[in-house]
């Protein structure tokens, strides 16, 4: 069985509030886009994971694939089975890539084995897994609160947009993001600017780890500003970083295709 695990962005991410378990209360629109790895499993002798494609760092122990497949295991008796993951998704870029292949893995090992897991059940099951995993278990457009597992749906349709990804590579840690922002609770919600037309968004609807990330790594607001000049009617740092992205009425030209890794796709 093989499936296609998507990428997705921010749009805006207020930082609210620091939690008493040391995590932070969070609001963002994520938006599924279609940047995909390849996710393929088939019964084995024995249970492996390979990969191709971009290399992925670290153990593969580490895997969320394979830590999905154990999780279900410890519940099903699920048979031996070979994973191969193709990676084109781009790691640390705040593309939840990661987050992705994991949900995805746990949806297709219910739909393969028949275990009848219904969707809040997966998503529990992917909140164990991390804080972005219940997201890709439906994959629609949704408000993220709390640490980023309380989806609430949201209609936004940008059908006919076009998106452009820029991916510089520069690797941003949780904690560096954090450092430099100051949680703020007094924000305009996020569901009422993304309500405003798409050219209002620019001096509204905002990332706050770009106040962090920004003085650090000056590029990528150079990125930002580009994309403008390109003609993005908005542009944004997605997640912690690295990647910019912008939003076209209109085919981008591919101007910064030269400069960095970069996608462009029709939302």
């Amino acid at each position: 069985m093989i499936t296609f695990p998507n990428a997705k962005i921010n749009l805006g991410l207020q930082i609210l509030r620091k939690r008493t378990d040391g995590y932070h209360d969070i609001s963002s629109l994520f938006l599924p886009i279609p940047l995909k790895d390849v996710l393929e499993i088939v019964e084995a002798k024995s249970t492996t994971f390979t990969s191709s494609g971009l290399p992925i760092p670290g153990s593969s122990d580490d895997n969320l694939c394979l830590k999905a497949y154990h999780l279900l295991q410890k519940d099903f008796e699920l048979p031996p089975i070979s994973i191969h993951l193709h990676k084109a998704i781009p790691m640390g870029a705040g593309l939840g890539g990661g987050s992705a292949d994991g949900a995805f893995m746990l949806v297709m090992l219910n739909k393969k084995f028949g275990l009848g897991l219904i969707d809040t059940q997966l998503e529990d099951y992917a909140g164990q897994l991390g804080s972005d995993c219940p997201f890709f278990i439906k994959n629609q457009p949704a408000i993220a609160s709390g640490r980023g597992t309380e989806l609430s749906s949201f209609p936004l349709d940008l059908k006919g947009h076009y998106l452009l990804l820029v991916f510089p590579g520069i690797h941003i840690g949780t904690r560096e993001a954090y450092a430099g922002v100051t949680p703020n609770d007094q924000q305009k919600a996020i569901t009422e600017v993304l309500s405003m037309p798409l050219s209002s968004w620019k001096d509204v609807l905002v990332n706050d780890f770009e106040q962090s990330v920004f003085p650090n790594h000056p590029s990528l607001r150079e990125i930002k500003e580009k994309l403008y000049a390109d003609g993005a009617v908005y542009a944004s740092m997605t997640g912690s970083g690295s990647t910019m992205y912008g939003i076209f009425e209109n085919k981008p030209k591919l101007k910064l295709a030269n400069e960095m890794n970069s996608w462009a796709t029709m939302l």
